[in-house]
């Protein structure tokens, strides 16, 4: 057995033993999924043996997955590195931040964009931006985002190169998390699930999670499973949140309507709005592991986005130093969407070339920014200050 097969079949065991303890899965995609499960095994014997085979693995994807799992596991088990460590070994770029200055500006494209659609920037945005936008009822979205991905399939296909199949799911849950949406799977069998205590629905919605989760995260996933099957890659092929993948994911499945659909001027604006508030969050996520107190941290969220409530700030805060996994996973939205957002505004054939590899392995940090040298850093270029 390879070291790269013997992470993935140690990494299945973790899984197992976090899935049958109710804590959050380990394995988010499978791509070359197995028939049996083995059996469970505890943290630190995963560390342990993880060590060991960090000794002997020779390909740097493989090095790179195994190093992630080990900062993982050393967070779930009580420690606590510096952010910028532990996102480097997790997320596989630096958590240097952006300037205020920047993360201003970004904030006034968005504005730009809210304010052409006609609705003014304040407390009410959000929610005027859903009245605009078509509310849906939540028993019809998932018909509606189904529709909206068969509607933009095509032009996903076109824009990566993507042939492969993949059959999806819909399924409804109540959880006291903080996603809205989350999307599993294995091979070309891909779930959505919606959490129906913090999901909201309208028309340009529907739209949005069809592009990220169905035509985004789904179709990449089956797309490099469907390469898995004929090809012997020599990554580790489980996709895992806290791994250095997420930055890809997460960024282009946020982005891709600036690819795909740039004409659509309110699902753009969502984009932008999205774009500016993770640029804020990292503002946050810097402050408060640099040792900020709660009290400037809420006070820079509210000044920056007037209408997130005082429960939406508790929770960004919560996550983003308390839980082992969101305090590197949430890293990735802001890293992602700023890297992905830059090479749409670059434009030129770098897309095409990005776009088809993303959809053929999960690319790393790394790889993203050997592929478009002139681009800007992943993970930020810096900042000036802690708070803006």
């Amino acid at each position: 057995m390879s070291i790269r097969d013997e992470v993935e079949h140690t990494l299945r065991s973790w899984n197992h033993h976090e899935i049958i303890r109710g804590a959050p899965a380990v394995i988010d995609f499978d791509f070359v999924p197995v028939k049996q499960q083995p059996d469970p095994v505890d943290r630190l014997t995963t560390f342990r043996r993880l060590n060991e085979m960090l000794q002997d693995a020779d390909h740097p994807s493989v090095v790179q997955r195994i190093t992630a799992d080990l900062a993982y596991l050393r967070a779930l088990m009580g420690e606590r590195p510096p952010l910028d460590d532990y996102i480097r070994a997790t997320q596989g770029c630096p958590a240097a931040g952006w300037p205020p200055d920047y993360v201003t500006a970004k904030g006034e494209v968005a504005r730009h964009c809210v304010e052409s659609l006609g609705i003014r920037w304040g407390k009410h945005t959000t929610a005027d931006l859903a009245a605009a936008e078509g509310p849906i009822d939540a028993a019809d979205a998932p018909d509606a985002i189904r529709q909206a991905a068969l509607e933009h399939e095509q032009s996903v296909r076109l824009a990566t190169g993507s042939t492969a199949v993949y059959d999806l799911t819909i399924e409804s849950t109540d959880a006291d998390a903080y996603w809205a949406y989350w999307l599993d799977g294995a091979g070309s069998q891909v779930r959505l699930r919606l959490n129906m205590r913090n999901a909201s629905y309208t028309k340009v919605q529907a739209r949005q999670f069809a592009l990220h989760e169905v035509l985004g995260h789904g179709l990449q996933s089956a797309s490099i499973a469907a390469r898995c099957a004929t090809e012997d890659v020599p990554w580790v092929r489980l996709s895992s949140v806290h791994g250095p993948q997420q930055v890809l994911l997460e960024g282009l499945a946020q982005a891709m309507p600036l690819f795909v659909a740039c004409d659509d001027e309110p699902l753009v604006t969502r984009v932008r709005i999205d774009h500016y508030t993770q640029l804020v969050r990292s503002e946050i996520h810097i402050a408060l592991n640099s040792g900020k107190p709660i009290e400037e941290c809420a006070d820079h969220a509210r000044s920056r986005v007037p209408w997130w409530t005082e429960s939406q700030i508790a929770g960004l805060l919560t996550d983003r130093s308390a839980d082992a996994l969101l305090r590197t996973y949430m890293w990735s939205y802001v890293a992602g969407i700023d890297w992905f957002t830059a090479l749409a505004e670059a434009g030129g054939p770098t897309i095409r070339k990005v776009l088809k590899s993303a959809y053929r392995a999960p690319l790393v940090p790394a790889d993203l920014e050997k592929l478009w040298p002139e681009g800007p850093a992943v993970g930020g270029p810096g900042s000036r200050s802690q708070l803006g």
